[in-house]
């Protein structure tokens, strides 16, 4: 694919993608494999996979998963589609698994994945029994949190959070309890609502209540090969988090951690067609925490939900804007909007290998 839109720009020279990135049906079908096939995606948390059998049932790139704990512990990532006839295996979040039983004819595998028994077997002849089963995807757990790739030319798991750990110091984001998820559908591209999170040069516009918390002058943008950070001094005097700092991270393509004390936020934004997304949210709160500084949580929910709905608007008229034919392209401002240079570069990149 060769198109000038797809070349790498200079941060100092850069524009931002085409109008018709956020609209072309046919782009969005090629980022399938281009972007959501080839990357590290965040699809459950550790204390969901506690024990053997616990199970996520999940979707990546269109392509059904089944996230467990197996009989010899080891986390899986299993596709959630029998070998047969495409049937399930699992249709729902759940533990005590002790085998996988397809939903559609009754085929079984064990934990690993590995075809066992199913009705009537004998009567196919030459199958190969004992070389079925279930493909599965790579997987990895950091930080409490689990991350699966469907392709195997993906880079490591470890260049995607590289630097993040120290830069949490003692923070142990494991250790933070879960305590509640929600899920917000956008009448926009998932790129739209990407670039929104990566600057931070909206807040004074859209945002008041959190541009109070946060020191928009000492506000920063820090790229990395595969990921970004955010961060900004709280305001001691608004805050009701306390000292500390407010850390955003974005993981390459579709994933935020929104690090505040005490507390940490995860996003994945999902695809539901070119001009419509789903972003999922998920709060843990340090032990402890949920019980002692209930006003503190309510404070901090409330002020996301505000946050969300806020993004949620100038997302979808943007996209409007993009679909109107009044828009092409606009230059990127050098030193507010560098995360949003950096994800489109490693979007153009990825376009690029196809």
């Amino acid at each position: 694919m060769a198109a000038d839109w797809l070349q790498s720009q200079k941060l100092t020279q850069a524009h931002g993608l085409p109008a018709f990135c956020y609209t072309d049906s046919a782009l969005a079908a090629q980022e399938r494999s281009a972007v959501f096939a080839r990357s590290w995606q965040l699809v459950a948390h550790a204390a969901q996979l506690i024990n053997a059998g616990d199970h996520v049932v999940t979707e990546v790139a269109g392509t059904p998963l089944l996230i467990l704990r197996d009989e010899h512990h080891e986390l899986r990532a299993l596709h959630n589609v029998c070998r047969h006839r495409g049937g399930p295996l699992a249709t729902s979040d759940g533990c005590g698994l002790k085998q996988l039983r397809c939903r559609y004819h009754g085929w079984t595998y064990d934990l690993s994945g590995a075809l066992k028994s199913g009705p009537e077997l004998d009567a196919i002849a030459d199958f190969d029994r004992a070389g079925t089963r279930l493909p599965n995807a790579q997987v990895m757990e950091w930080q409490g949190l689990v991350f699966v790739a469907l392709d195997g030319r993906v880079a490591p798991f470890e260049e995607l959070i590289a630097g993040i750990d120290a830069r949490l110091a003692a923070r142990d984001l494991a250790s933070f309890v879960f305590q509640r998820r929600v899920s917000y559908t956008a009448q926009c591209n998932w790129k739209a609502y990407v670039d929104n999170y990566l600057e931070g040069y909206h807040l004074p516009h859209v945002h008041p209540a959190l541009n109070r918390l946060l020191d928009y002058r000492s506000y920063r943008t820090e790229c990395m090969r595969w990921h970004s950070l955010q961060w900004s001094p709280l305001d001691g005097d608004a805050s009701f988090y306390g000292q500390g700092e407010a850390l955003y991270y974005f993981l390459w393509p579709n994933t935020m951690l929104n690090i505040l004390p005490g507390r940490l936020q995860t996003n994945r934004v999902v695809p539901l067609g070119v001009d419509r997304c789903r972003i999922d949210f998920a709060y843990y709160y340090a032990p402890g925490l949920a019980q002692t500084r209930t006003e503190q949580i309510t404070q901090d929910q409330d002020l996301a939900e505000i946050t969300q709905q806020e993004d949620i608007d100038i997302c979808e008229r943007v996209q409007a804007a993009f679909a109107s034919g009044s828009y092409n392209t606009g230059r990127v401002h050098p030193t507010r909007e560098q995360g949003i240079h950096h994800f489109q570069e490693l979007y153009r990149s990825a376009l690029s290998a196809l």
